[in-house]
């Protein structure tokens, strides 16, 4: 992921903010035991160094990577429209337990900017329907030119989503952030049960929130190819520890870098350490290298 990349992570300050001021509140209306998915944003043996046996065969990546990890962050689903995707050819390449979170159409988020999508939006969420008990959370990621101006737009499509369908969603215009508009916003989500997605990425701390709209953290985090990956990962064991303890009851953490050397690492690194501090007892991806 190029999206919120520097040249010199070492001058940054990685420290994970302060809760928002409303989500220990949004965390105390949990009622469920937490499940935990954790994955990475591709599946491709070209992308994750050091993940596959040599012998693994292209046809049957999918199946391996679901042995290991039970989630993926599905960005197929983005540029090709779901009528045109083999969904329940995925959905049977996966064992029980997996999880597909596919991204939103570029044809509702980029293209159309939410104008006019109702039609187009429920017939992606009928399709999606295929992965049957195997689809998570569908997350929309905004074009980073929308704007807060287009709020209304956003409480239209929030009033028109088919509500059998979870959902969550990442805004990456600056704006969202340091006006007026992000408590209306947030509170769009909140009112319609959808998640507010936490981005952690290097050159854009602003999205770096904290504030949960549900009790569910969906995290988007993308490393810097830096040795501060791990404390950053750290930090965030912490936080989610502290969470659980309030009422967390769904954690959806994707791991990314801005250049694919070692997701499949980092992940296994994370879960390590979730697995100790959370006791949990997810299965710890096995890595070449």
């Amino acid at each position: 992921m190029e999206f919120g990349k520097v040249v010199n992570p070492e001058q940054l300050d990685f420290t994970l903010p302060p809760d928002h001021p409303e989500t220990q509140r949004i965390l105390e209306t949990g009622k469920k035991p937490l499940e935990v998915y954790i994955g990475c944003a591709k599946f491709n043996k070209k992308d994750l160094k050091g993940f596959y046996p040599k012998e693994v065969k292209v046809k049957d990546e999918l199946s391996y990577y679901s042995a290991q990890f039970n989630a993926i962050e599905y960005n197929a689903t983005f540029r090709t429209f779901v009528t045109k995707l083999p969904l329940e050819g995925w959905r049977d390449k996966t064992g029980p337990g997996f999880r597909f979170f596919p991204k939103m159409s570029n044809r509702v988020s980029h293209y159309r900017l939410l104008h006019n999508v109702k039609e187009i939006t429920e017939e992606y969420c009928e399709r999606i329907k295929a992965f049957e008990e195997k689809l998570g959370i569908t997350f929309l990621q905004m074009k980073e030119s929308f704007s807060s101006k287009h709020l209304e737009r956003v409480a239209t499509f929030l009033a028109d989503w088919p509500k059998d369908t979870q959902l969550a969603f990442e805004v990456r215009n600056e704006d969202w952030f340091n006006n007026e508009a992000s408590e209306e916003y947030f509170n769009l989500l909140e009112q319609y049960k959808v998640t507010n997605i936490i981005v952690d990425t290097a050159g854009r701390r602003d999205m770096l929130h904290m504030r949960l709209t549900t009790p569910i953290a969906f995290i988007r985090w993308v490393g810097a190819n830096h040795s501060s990956d791990r404390q950053r990962l750290d930090d965030w064991v912490v936080r989610l520890k502290a969470w659980k303890d309030q009422g967390l009851e769904q954690v959806c953490f994707f791991v990314h870098q801005n250049v694919e050397l070692e997701s499949p690492l980092l992940s296994v690194y994370f879960i390590d350490k979730l697995n100790d501090a959370l006791s949990l007892k997810l299965h710890v991806p096995k890595v070449l290298s």
